[in-house]
Parts: structure tokens; sequence; C-alpha cells
């Protein structure tokens, strides 16, 4: 009898801590984070529903379908810079918070093209090489909120919380960009690196945008 009881609670704790629970009406419903089934974003001017895909027979998207692809980026590429690497379910808190605080910004650092092909909703395009020509550099850090002085330097007191992605694990487009930002003093605290990018989000059947859609 004690042995049915400990079982008993032991799966009890297990559908509880699960990621996958039991939707209404039967079937099993994939979560974003513990009680998160889906959220809201606004892309492009219009909402668009970010959640993962419950059709249990659907596929990595084709565009990562593959798997030789570039050498894996280290968890922490950025050292002796203290840049915080961040999982999906921390992207995902950026992402929420983007919605509301102008002092939050999700970015996509792939090249135009790749972004608007397929990204993450609500994210901007600010692709990896701004930072090598003068004039890009400025536009991007002005929206990043850095405040060029007369003198040609930089005050970072306004800069924005920024989650930066690109294609995945193996792609060196952030690693650039951020590694670039860093030079001219963007704050490393300010900088969240999500390392998974694109190939990690599409594997989790999670909501993107773009033409290849």
């Amino acid at each position: 009898m004690l042995k049915q009881t400990v079982t008993g609670l032991t799966l009890a704790a297990a559908l509880i801590t699960s990621p996958v629970v039991v939707a209404e009406g039967g079937g099993n419903k994939a979560m974003i984070a513990p009680g998160l089934y889906s959220f809201t974003v606004e892309h492009d001017g219009e909402k668009v529903e970010v959640m993962r895909n419950q059709n249990p027979e659907n596929k990595v998207h084709e565009l990562y379908s593959t798997t030789i692809r570039g050498m894996p980026q280290p968890m922490r590429p950025f050292e002796p810079h203290d840049v915080e690497t961040i999982g999906e379910r921390e992207f995902v808190e950026y992402m929420q918070q983007s919605q509301s605080d102008e002092n939050v910004l999700v970015v996509d650092t792939r090249t135009e093209g790749w972004h608007y092909r397929l990204t993450i909703p609500g994210s901007v395009n600010v692709p990896f090489t701004v930072m090598k020509e003068e004039e890009s550099a400025a536009d991007a850090l002005d929206e990043f909120g850095v405040v060029t002085n007369a003198d040609g330097s930089y005050d970072f007191s306004k800069s924005k919380t920024l989650a930066m992605f690109c294609n995945g694990y193996w792609c060196g487009q952030t690693p650039t960009l951020i590694r670039a930002m860093l030079e001219v003093g963007y704050p490393a605290e300010n900088i969240k690196y999500y390392r998974g990018g694109m190939q990690a989000w599409t594997s989790l059947g999670l909501t993107t945008v773009g033409d290849a859609e």
C-alpha cells in the first residue's frame, strides 16, 4: 500500500512539472514555460501569437533541418566581458518585456535576407555588419539608445537591454556584432546572447514569421 502511495505521489509530481500537460478535451499540449502556452507580440504593426506548434506531426522548418553547419559557439564567447548567454525561457521573458518596455529590444543580427525569410516575432533586424561603417554604426547605436556626443564619444547611460540572436549555436553573426559593440564600450550587462537562435527556436516548434512560412 505504501509503495503504491509513493508511486502515485511521484507520478503526480511528474505531471505537475512536466512541460507537456493534458489539454482540455484530451491530447497533449506543449508549454513554453510553466503555465505559459502562448503570448502576443507586435511584429511589423501586426499582433502575432507566439506558441509551440501543437501538431504531433510537425517537423523542424526546412531551413534548419540539416545538421552540417558551422562550428558551435562557446557558451561564453565574450570573456572577459560578462555577457549573459540565455536560453528560450529567458529569451521569451525579454520578448514579453519588450512589448511594454521601450528599453528592451529583441534583435535579429542576421543579414536582411535571412530576417525577412524567417524570423522570431517581435524582433528588429540589425545586421551583424552594421559596426563596420561609421554611418550605419551610428544609426544602430542610436536605435539601441546610445547618445553620440559632440566630440564623437558615446554616452551609454540610456542604452537598451538587447536580446540578440542569429541562425543557431553554430552561427557567428551575433558574436561578431556583440564583440564590435563591446569594443566601443556598450555595457556587457545590457547584452543577452540567445545562443540557440533560429535553430533552437524552430526545433521547439515555436512561432516564426516571414516569407518562408
